[in-house]
């Protein structure tokens, strides 16, 4: 019960992060914010795993490098994406990453995907259809989240296929690393900003909570905690940010939309029961 609730916290600070990074870029632009973002959490990672870092090596180096880059490609377009779509659709559509992972891996790791895992594709591209498409063609918002999920969906395969036989730590340290590295280049093409508090919230909130005390949690509650069991209660990381959208900043829900958003909710459990364990998000 304990580890359930540890968990069930990671993702309403997931959830939540959809709405305070929604506010925050209204002040500061998308990869400035993302450059402040992953800053903070590198360092308090780094303080974290001082000790480890004499055992760094070339390959940590190389593999949380490469992982790093579809990581940093899925915060830029999803923190892009929120400019022109709601925290509600942002949180369901990069909750496709869970049914795309499946796919992807049949053609790079030559893991052929279950019936549950094409029934939950299906499911969740109804509500993809139901949430997103307006007289036959996706929104541009949503068209960048969509993008979010897929960058998402290779860092879950890349992550199951380099980490395993590496200090979780170190490889994470490096990734994280990667999107604040990426993060400084591209915010060099933005303009000037002054912080606000609202900027200073959200980066609490995504920075200290949303990555680094959520990363400790979910290695310490996944030794006692089944992977299926872990990714059923991730699950409520959109929900979160639906209730959080409504709640926060009032975002009107149609019936087309809660369609949609029941379809994909639907599409990610059904898909997630049998997942292997090495296709979950780090």
């Amino acid at each position: 019960m304990k580890n359930d609730l540890a968990l069930l916290v990671v993702a309403f600070f997931w959830g939540l992060t959809f709405v305070t990074v929604k506010e925050a870029i209204e002040f500061i632009p998308p990869f400035s914010f993302l450059f402040c973002r992953f800053s903070i959490a590198f360092l308090l990672l780094l303080l974290i795993s001082v000790k480890k870092l004499k055992n760094m090596n070339l390959k940590t180096l190389k593999s949380g490098f490469f992982i790093g880059i579809f990581l940093f490609l899925g915060y830029a377009f999803q923190t892009v994406g929120l400019k022109y779509t709601t925290p509600a659709n942002a949180g369901f559509i990069t909750g496709l990453s869970v049914v795309i992972v499946p796919f992807l891996s049949s053609m790079i790791l030559k893991a052929k995907p279950g019936r549950n895992v094409i029934i939950g594709i299906i499911l969740a591209t109804i509500g993809l259809l139901f949430l997103s498409f307006q007289e036959f063609k996706i929104s541009y918002g949503d068209f960048l989240i969509l993008l979010c999920a897929l960058s998402f969906a290779m860092h879950i395969i890349l992550v199951g296929k380099y980490s395993p036989k590496m200090d979780t730590f170190l490889i994470t340290t490096v990734q994280i690393g990667t999107v604040a590295l990426f993060s400084l280049f591209f915010s060099f093409t933005e303009s000037s900003f002054e912080f606000n508090i609202v900027i200073l919230e959200a980066l609490i909130i995504t920075a200290i909570f949303a990555t680094v005390l959520a990363f400790l949690i979910q290695n310490a509650a996944q030794k006692h905690v089944s992977p299926t069991h872990t990714a059923l209660i991730f699950a409520m990381e959109p929900v979160f940010a639906a209730v959080c959208s409504y709640i926060i900043i009032s975002e009107v829900f149609t019936i087309r939309k809660i369609i949609g958003c029941l379809f994909i909710l639907l599409g990610m459990i059904i898909a997630e029961i049998k997942i292997n364990q090495k296709f979950l998000r780090e």
